[in-house]
């Protein structure tokens, strides 16, 4: 088994992109064209001519050398057109080179760990299968998710595809989610921004929005389709449409209009309860994944940054 670490100017990015296209467990974040926008200069350990891959999302920090997780990705790590195994991932893993001093990345759910480090920690997906019929999957939901999508009827609100601009919905992600993130960069909404024209460009992006009967913007969502799957990449709602269960009625919508086809709806997370709570309210599964930690940090850093 032989992995090359591979800096980002030699990498085959057509062999690349073939291999996360094919892959038994690709996912839309580790193209290239997406990791050239949330993570500059990535580089990469391939083995056997690309059949297997994992991104380096590197940067640097007081001339030290790091992995970290780019933001607007939550799933990443090894990649292959053949079934990973433990032994493999691990490979992988022990492949990093030494001078990334500080490792702090997430692996996909497909790339298990056996045994499990104790320093590494687990994290939750919610996904749900929309193979169903619309009235199959509403039976999924929980009564309360019912109750506030009959709420929402009451309110007059309408769901529209496309109609709320690339720049409105940066604008009402800035102002009811961004600022509740702390530390994030002005620069990552040009990153949310280039992506979802992107996506739009090339067809494989949709935004739904929901408005009041004033027409005003209370919700809205970006989804992003790629491997059988609608990512709920972006979302963002006012206090407005939070007081109107604008989401619900969303969410409900997205649900009724791909019914019955072979897509995954990925809720992209998540690990805070009250989301995960509302994520399940939909039917949505548990699916796991890996955060993985090293810290090659010299004294004293090495006990600063635990």
């Amino acid at each position: 088994m032989k992995i090359e670490y591979i800096k980002h100017n030699k990498i085959n990015f057509n062999k690349w992109d073939d291999c996360i296209r094919n892959s038994v467990n690709g996912n839309l974040y580790a193209f290239s064209w997406y990791l050239d926008i949330v993570s500059k200069n990535w580089d990469a350990l391939i083995m056997n001519d690309y059949e297997t891959v994992m991104p380096l999302t590197h940067s640097k920090k007081y001339g030290i050398k790091f992995l970290i997780q780019p933001f607007f990705t939550q799933q990443l790590g090894v990649f292959s057109v053949h079934c990973t195994t433990p032994e493999i991932v691990t490979a992988f893993i022990n492949s990093i080179p030494n001078s990334f001093k500080y490792i702090l990345i997430n692996l996909n759910k497909y790339n298990q760990l056996s045994p499990l480090p104790a320093n590494n920690k687990i994290n939750h997906n919610f996904e749900l299968d929309l193979i169903f019929s619309h009235d199959q999957l509403i039976h999924k939901y929980s009564e309360n998710t019912r109750r506030n999508i009959a709420k929402t009827k009451e309110n007059g609100l309408t769901v529209t595809s496309n109609a709320c601009s690339v720049n409105d919905l940066v604008n009402l992600i800035k102002k009811n989610v961004g600022v509740k993130v702390e530390n994030l960069p002005q620069n990552k909404y040009d990153d949310i921004r280039k992506i979802i024209s992107f996506a739009l460009q090339e067809h494989f992006g949709e935004i739904i929005s929901v408005y009041s009967k004033e027409n005003e913007l209370l919700a809205s969502v970006f989804f992003i389709f790629s491997h059988k799957k609608a990512v709920y990449l972006f979302a963002a709602s006012t206090e407005e449409g939070k007081k109107k269960r604008a989401m619900f009625l969303l969410i409900d919508e997205f649900i009724k209009k791909y019914s019955e086809k072979n897509l995954i709806l990925d809720f992209e997370g998540s690990n805070i309860e009250g989301l995960a709570r509302f994520y399940q309210g939909f039917g949505a599964t548990d699916c796991e994944y890996i955060t993985i930690k090293k810290n090659r940090l010299p004294f004293p850093l090495k006990y600063l940054k635990k």
